[in-house]
Protein backbone atom coordinates (compact mmCIF):
# COMPACT_ATOMS: atom_id res chain seq x y z
CA UNK A 1 0.00 0.00 0.00
CA UNK A 2 1.44 3.65 -0.80
CA UNK A 3 2.00 5.97 1.76
CA UNK A 4 -2.07 6.67 3.49
CA UNK A 5 -3.02 10.34 2.24
CA UNK A 6 -5.65 10.90 5.12
CA UNK A 7 -4.57 8.98 8.55
CA UNK A 8 -7.07 8.94 11.31
CA UNK A 9 -6.25 7.69 14.92
CA UNK A 10 -7.79 8.06 18.00
CA UNK A 11 -10.68 10.07 16.91
CA UNK A 12 -13.05 10.83 19.21
CA UNK A 13 -15.71 13.20 18.97
CA UNK A 14 -18.92 15.20 21.17
CA UNK A 15 -22.10 16.61 20.48
CA UNK A 16 -22.41 19.06 23.87
CA UNK A 17 -22.15 16.17 26.40
CA UNK A 18 -23.03 13.22 24.09
CA UNK A 19 -19.90 11.35 23.45
CA UNK A 20 -20.11 9.65 19.50
CA UNK A 21 -16.88 8.91 18.02
CA UNK A 22 -14.70 6.43 20.48
CA UNK A 23 -11.08 6.40 18.92
CA UNK A 24 -11.89 5.91 15.47
CA UNK A 25 -8.51 4.31 13.51
CA UNK A 26 -8.59 4.01 9.61
CA UNK A 27 -6.73 5.04 6.59
CA UNK A 28 -7.13 6.21 2.81
CA UNK A 29 -4.59 5.83 0.33
CA UNK A 30 -4.47 7.80 -2.59
CA UNK A 31 -6.59 7.22 -5.76
CA UNK A 32 -8.78 4.99 -2.89
CA UNK A 33 -12.63 4.95 -2.84
CA UNK A 34 -13.25 4.04 0.71
CA UNK A 35 -16.29 3.59 2.22
CA UNK A 36 -17.32 3.65 5.95
CA UNK A 37 -20.43 1.20 6.65
CA UNK A 38 -22.63 0.98 9.60
CA UNK A 39 -25.88 1.29 10.74
CA UNK A 40 -27.52 4.58 11.81
CA UNK A 41 -26.31 6.62 14.27
CA UNK A 42 -23.16 4.20 14.22
CA UNK A 43 -20.60 7.35 13.86
CA UNK A 44 -20.09 7.27 10.37
CA UNK A 45 -21.77 10.86 9.19
CA UNK A 46 -19.63 12.62 12.69
CA UNK A 47 -16.18 11.14 11.18
CA UNK A 48 -16.90 12.59 8.21
CA UNK A 49 -17.95 15.98 9.97
CA UNK A 50 -14.40 15.46 12.57
CA UNK A 51 -12.76 15.38 9.85
CA UNK A 52 -13.71 18.43 8.45
CA UNK A 53 -13.79 20.37 11.60
CA UNK A 54 -17.23 20.48 11.43
CA UNK A 55 -17.63 18.71 15.04
CA UNK A 56 -15.91 21.22 17.06
CA UNK A 57 -15.31 19.44 19.96
CA UNK A 58 -12.90 16.67 18.45
CA UNK A 59 -9.76 14.79 19.99
CA UNK A 60 -7.16 12.42 18.48
CA UNK A 61 -4.95 12.62 15.34
CA UNK A 62 -6.24 13.58 11.73
CA UNK A 63 -3.69 13.58 9.45
CA UNK A 64 -3.86 15.02 5.50
CA UNK A 65 -0.48 14.49 3.66
CA UNK A 66 1.94 16.03 5.72
CA UNK A 67 -0.91 18.37 8.23
CA UNK A 68 -2.30 17.99 11.00
CA UNK A 69 -6.42 18.47 10.93
CA UNK A 70 -6.98 18.19 14.49
CA UNK A 71 -6.82 21.29 15.77
CA UNK A 72 -7.55 23.24 12.54
CA UNK A 73 -11.20 25.22 11.73
CA UNK A 74 -13.17 23.79 8.86
CA UNK A 75 -12.25 26.52 6.42
CA UNK A 76 -8.34 25.65 6.82
CA UNK A 77 -9.19 22.15 6.31
CA UNK A 78 -11.49 22.90 3.02
CA UNK A 79 -7.89 24.91 1.79
CA UNK A 80 -5.88 22.11 2.19
CA UNK A 81 -7.44 20.48 -0.51
CA UNK A 82 -10.51 18.40 1.35
CA UNK A 83 -14.15 18.55 0.12
CA UNK A 84 -17.31 17.60 2.18
CA UNK A 85 -20.61 16.84 0.03
CA UNK A 86 -23.29 16.18 3.16
CA UNK A 87 -26.44 14.29 2.89
CA UNK A 88 -28.38 16.92 2.73
CA UNK A 89 -26.50 18.71 -0.01
CA UNK A 90 -26.60 22.22 1.00
CA UNK A 91 -28.04 23.64 -2.52
CA UNK A 92 -29.33 27.50 -2.65
CA UNK A 93 -32.74 27.61 -3.41
CA UNK A 94 -32.35 31.24 -4.51
CA UNK A 95 -29.75 30.59 -6.83
CA UNK A 96 -29.75 28.80 -10.26
CA UNK A 97 -27.58 25.72 -11.12
CA UNK A 98 -24.48 27.65 -12.40
CA UNK A 99 -24.92 30.08 -9.72
CA UNK A 100 -24.30 27.24 -7.18
CA UNK A 101 -21.26 25.85 -9.31
CA UNK A 102 -19.55 29.24 -8.92
CA UNK A 103 -20.23 29.93 -5.53
CA UNK A 104 -17.40 27.92 -4.00
CA UNK A 105 -13.81 29.52 -4.03
CA UNK A 106 -11.03 27.48 -5.85
CA UNK A 107 -8.61 26.30 -3.12
CA UNK A 108 -6.60 24.83 -5.39
CA UNK A 109 -5.14 24.02 -9.00
CA UNK A 110 -7.06 21.53 -10.77
CA UNK A 111 -10.25 21.61 -10.31
CA UNK A 112 -12.77 20.98 -12.67
CA UNK A 113 -14.50 23.93 -14.99
CA UNK A 114 -17.83 24.52 -15.51
CA UNK A 115 -17.94 22.98 -18.79
CA UNK A 116 -16.36 19.74 -17.28
CA UNK A 117 -18.73 19.34 -14.73
CA UNK A 118 -21.64 19.48 -17.49
CA UNK A 119 -20.19 16.81 -19.21
CA UNK A 120 -20.02 14.76 -16.28
CA UNK A 121 -23.78 15.83 -15.24
CA UNK A 122 -25.30 16.64 -18.30
CA UNK A 123 -28.89 16.87 -16.61
CA UNK A 124 -27.37 20.09 -14.93
CA UNK A 125 -26.46 21.61 -18.33
CA UNK A 126 -30.28 21.48 -19.62
CA UNK A 127 -31.06 23.18 -15.82
CA UNK A 128 -28.28 25.31 -15.46
CA UNK A 129 -30.41 28.22 -15.51
CA UNK A 130 -33.11 26.59 -13.03
CA UNK A 131 -33.24 27.45 -9.50
CA UNK A 132 -32.07 25.20 -6.79
CA UNK A 133 -35.97 24.37 -5.51
CA UNK A 134 -36.76 23.31 -8.83
CA UNK A 135 -33.98 19.91 -9.22
CA UNK A 136 -35.20 16.89 -8.61
CA UNK A 137 -33.50 14.81 -5.58
CA UNK A 138 -30.73 13.62 -8.22
CA UNK A 139 -30.17 17.10 -9.99
CA UNK A 140 -29.57 18.41 -6.73
CA UNK A 141 -27.03 15.59 -5.75
CA UNK A 142 -25.29 16.04 -9.04
CA UNK A 143 -24.98 19.84 -8.35
CA UNK A 144 -23.31 19.07 -4.63
CA UNK A 145 -20.87 16.67 -6.00
CA UNK A 146 -20.29 19.45 -8.70
CA UNK A 147 -20.09 21.79 -6.71
CA UNK A 148 -16.90 20.33 -4.98
CA UNK A 149 -15.56 19.47 -7.80
CA UNK A 150 -14.35 23.12 -8.57
CA UNK A 151 -12.83 23.47 -5.57
CA UNK A 152 -9.32 21.73 -6.61
CA UNK A 153 -10.07 19.17 -3.81
CA UNK A 154 -8.23 15.98 -4.22
CA UNK A 155 -10.00 14.38 -1.02
CA UNK A 156 -13.41 13.95 -1.27
CA UNK A 157 -15.66 13.48 1.59
CA UNK A 158 -19.43 12.23 0.13
CA UNK A 159 -22.40 11.40 2.91
CA UNK A 160 -24.70 9.21 1.61
CA UNK A 161 -24.65 10.22 -2.20
CA UNK A 162 -27.01 7.75 -2.90
CA UNK A 163 -29.95 8.07 -0.37
CA UNK A 164 -33.08 8.55 -1.57
CA UNK A 165 -32.38 7.81 -5.62
CA UNK A 166 -33.69 6.24 -7.82
CA UNK A 167 -32.05 3.36 -9.30
CA UNK A 168 -30.88 5.01 -12.85
CA UNK A 169 -29.72 8.19 -10.72
CA UNK A 170 -27.98 5.91 -7.77
CA UNK A 171 -26.08 3.88 -11.28
CA UNK A 172 -24.91 7.97 -12.81
CA UNK A 173 -23.60 7.95 -9.34
CA UNK A 174 -21.94 4.74 -9.24
CA UNK A 175 -20.63 5.85 -12.91
CA UNK A 176 -19.64 9.35 -12.05
CA UNK A 177 -17.56 7.80 -8.64
CA UNK A 178 -15.78 5.39 -11.15
CA UNK A 179 -14.48 8.74 -13.90
CA UNK A 180 -13.27 10.74 -10.39
CA UNK A 181 -11.43 7.45 -9.46
CA UNK A 182 -9.89 6.93 -12.83
CA UNK A 183 -8.67 10.74 -13.07
CA UNK A 184 -7.16 10.89 -9.14
CA UNK A 185 -9.40 11.95 -6.92
CA UNK A 186 -9.73 10.35 -3.46
CA UNK A 187 -13.22 9.31 -1.89
CA UNK A 188 -14.35 8.20 1.36
CA UNK A 189 -17.58 7.43 1.02
CA UNK A 190 -20.50 7.02 3.70
CA UNK A 191 -23.55 4.60 2.39
CA UNK A 192 -26.27 2.84 3.40
CA UNK A 193 -26.22 1.06 0.50
CA UNK A 194 -23.51 -2.32 0.53
CA UNK A 195 -24.65 -3.05 -2.58
CA UNK A 196 -23.89 -0.13 -4.59
CA UNK A 197 -20.48 0.59 -2.65
CA UNK A 198 -19.18 -2.37 -3.57
CA UNK A 199 -19.42 -1.48 -7.03
CA UNK A 200 -17.53 1.32 -6.36
CA UNK A 201 -15.33 0.96 -3.47
CA UNK A 202 -11.70 -0.54 -2.78
CA UNK A 203 -12.45 -1.16 0.76
CA UNK A 204 -14.68 -1.03 4.15
CA UNK A 205 -14.42 0.00 7.22
CA UNK A 206 -17.14 -0.83 9.57
CA UNK A 207 -18.41 1.41 11.87
CA UNK A 208 -19.89 0.31 15.21
CA UNK A 209 -20.91 2.60 18.31
CA UNK A 210 -18.59 4.82 17.45
CA UNK A 211 -15.64 2.46 16.01
CA UNK A 212 -13.81 0.79 13.35
CA UNK A 213 -14.70 -2.33 14.17
CA UNK A 214 -13.74 -4.39 10.95
CA UNK A 215 -12.03 -4.02 7.78
CA UNK A 216 -13.04 -6.37 4.46
CA UNK A 217 -11.29 -5.76 1.19
CA UNK A 218 -14.31 -5.23 -1.76
CA UNK A 219 -12.34 -8.59 -2.88
CA UNK A 220 -13.47 -10.17 -0.11
CA UNK A 221 -17.08 -8.89 0.21
CA UNK A 222 -18.90 -12.24 -1.12
CA UNK A 223 -17.00 -14.07 1.22
CA UNK A 224 -18.23 -12.28 3.77
CA UNK A 225 -22.29 -11.19 3.26
CA UNK A 226 -23.06 -13.47 6.24
CA UNK A 227 -21.10 -11.11 8.48
CA UNK A 228 -21.79 -7.90 7.06
CA UNK A 229 -25.81 -8.79 7.19
CA UNK A 230 -24.61 -9.27 11.33
CA UNK A 231 -22.75 -6.15 11.37
CA UNK A 232 -25.55 -4.17 9.15
CA UNK A 233 -28.75 -5.63 10.68
CA UNK A 234 -30.14 -6.53 7.04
Amino acid sequence: MPEPLLTVRGLNAWYGESHILHGVDFDVSPGEVVTLLGRNGAGKTTTLKAIMGIVRRRTGSVRFEAAELATLPSNAIARLGIAFCPEERGIFASLDVEENLLLPPVVKPGGLGVDAIFALFPNLRERRHSQGTKLSGGEQQMLAIGRILRTGARLLLLDEPTEGLAPVIVQQIGRTIERLKRDGFTILLVEQNFRFAATVADRHYIVEHGRVVDLIPNAALATSMDKLHEYLGV
